[in-house]
């Protein structure tokens, strides 16, 4: 592989940061954290944006979260149909493997992905339909919860699409055998939530009321 190059100066310098500080302040952890292995009690599926810090709004460390980022946070319906499929993946070794107490979808204001399948949907984004397009045809997992939403006044439609994007991948996640019987058994949890990147909070679905209420 002769195109690839070192790090990025800056990068370097970053790390040398770290193993010097918060590595070597806690050294006795992470070698437990290589011996041991991982014990995640949470998996979180987020989107792959720069400005959702998953570790930092739950104030974690390394080892309490098992996170997977894809774009627009979003996990397709159960298709084991033979082909590769990452976030699919992803969730079995959670659930089976790692056996967490509790699935995260964490979606966010302002997502790219969301605006992206919007304009794709609504006919604004015609190279988005080309089936060359990688991220169009991952926008496609969105597709029912655009349907939901075309009725509402446009300045609505996206973010009435972010909660979507939460809502779809729960319900997509209920149609994995193996996350269902686990969910009816009570021994995992599904839990929808939407981070304001301006404002810093968070909301998360209530099934009740049918709606993201504050996170209290």
């Amino acid at each position: 592989m002769n195109q690839a190059r070192p790090l990025p100066h800056y990068l370097v310098q970053r790390y040398q940061g770290w193993r010097a500080t918060a590595f070597n302040e806690n050294r006795a952890w992470y070698r437990r954290l290589a011996e041991d292995g991982q014990r995640p009690r949470a998996m979180v599926i987020a989107c792959c944006d720069s400005r959702v810090h998953v570790t930092a709004i739950f104030g974690a460390d390394s080892g309490e979260f098992f996170v997977h980022r894809n774009i627009a946070n979003l996990v397709p319906p159960y298709s084991p149909d033979g082909e590769q499929h990452g976030t699919s993946a992803a969730v079995e070794y959670a659930v089976n493997a790692l056996k967490v107490a509790h699935v995260v979808v964490l979606g966010h204001t302002n997502c790219g992905g969301v605006q992206g399948c919007h304009a794709m949907c609504s006919g604004a984004a015609p190279e988005l339909e080309e089936k060359t397009s990688f991220v169009g045809r991952w926008m496609d997992i969105l597709r029912p919860g655009y349907e939901r939403v075309s009725s509402l006044p446009e300045d609505a439609q996206i973010r009435a699409l972010e909660r979507q994007a939460v809502l779809v991948s729960l319900e997509n996640l209920m149609s994995f055998p193996f996350v269902r019987d686990k969910v009816e058994a009570g021994d995992l949890s599904l839990h929808g939530v939407l981070h304001d990147i301006g404002e810093g909070t968070l909301t998360h679905y209530e099934p009740a009321s049918d709606s993201f209420v504050p996170v209290a």
